[in-house]
């Protein structure tokens, strides 16, 4: 796909993957429209990228209904069209389901599954009459495999791996891509700002940057994959443990093992970063 003069809608859009995202569709020349709760956040990354490319704002909650059909009518009036819809909000409460609130386990969900689900719904006609285009929702590996102390997210990441594949066989035929880019951890305050409460399991798993998570957004939005698993290696794992899953009762201990050594040299990193 070229993007130039294409209108992208980026949520979660303010820091992180979001960010790193508008940046490369900016300099492909598409025209972005992003969105967060923030709106001083959202206002930085605009200023950062305008002298590339056309930005526009849209602070609001993808829990809000409302905001969501204002969003794609805002986006068809400022550019005229709609081409790319990025997932990429996401929200997470780490701990044991007993242990974490009802209201943020069902805010996972909401945010997680609820609000893509919704959104691509709104952007479909929009694609359409723009002769086509994708949706890209930003998964998880979480989403095939089992992570203590991350069930909620688990299975809201498992529901939009799910809901991706199966809204790509109803869009069969059509100009319409529909994509998942599934990453492990990755190098964001999303993990690393809550490193503690993060499972050893986690950090079993290399490291992605955002701009390489960013980057295979923006390529799978072209290439012929429903779906990218970060990295290569760890999507091979976690395909083995989805379909074999008595297996993890074997593995899980080595990764741990592993993970609470990498989880030990972050942290101790933190630290020596934080005295300097």
């Amino acid at each position: 796909m070229i993007f130039n003069n294409k209108t992208v809608i980026i949520t979660g859009g303010s820091e992180g993957v979001g960010a790193a995202t508008a940046r490369l569709f900016a300099e492909a020349g598409a025209n972005l429209v992003l969105v967060a709760r923030s709106k001083k956040n959202l206002e930085a990354i605009a200023a950062e990228l305008r002298s590339k490319t056309q930005v526009e704002t849209f602070p609001m909650d993808v829990n809000d209904a409302d905001a969501c059909v204002d969003l794609f009518k805002k986006a068809a009036f400022e550019f005229g069209r709609v081409d790319v819809l990025v997932n990429n909000a996401g929200y997470h409460k780490r701990g044991k389901v007993e242990d974490v609130d009802a209201v943020d386990l069902a805010t996972i969900i909401d945010v997680n599954l609820k609000a893509p689900i919704r959104l691509s719904r709104i952007a479909l006609p929009y694609l359409r009459e723009a002769g086509g285009g994708a949706i890209v929702n930003v998964g998880s590996l979480a989403g095939r495999v089992p992570v203590p102390g991350s069930a909620a997210y688990a299975a809201s990441k498992a529901g939009l791996r799910a809901f991706t594949y199966a809204l790509a066989m109803e869009l069969a035929g059509s100009k319409i891509k529909i994509a998942t880019v599934s990453p492990g951890p990755i190098d964001t305050g999303f993990i690393m700002a809550d490193i503690d409460a993060a499972s050893d399991l986690t950090f079993s798993q290399p490291i992605s940057t955002a701009e390489e998570v960013a980057q295979a957004v923006l390529d799978i939005c072209s290439n012929n994959l429903r779906e990218q698993s970060m990295p290569r290696l760890s999507g091979v794992l976690t395909t083995i443990l989805y379909l074999f899953p008595w297996l993890n009762h074997y593995v899980r201990p080595m990764l741990e093992s592993k993970g609470a050594r990498v989880k030990a040299k972050l942290k101790a990193e933190q630290r020596r970063k934080n005295a300097e």
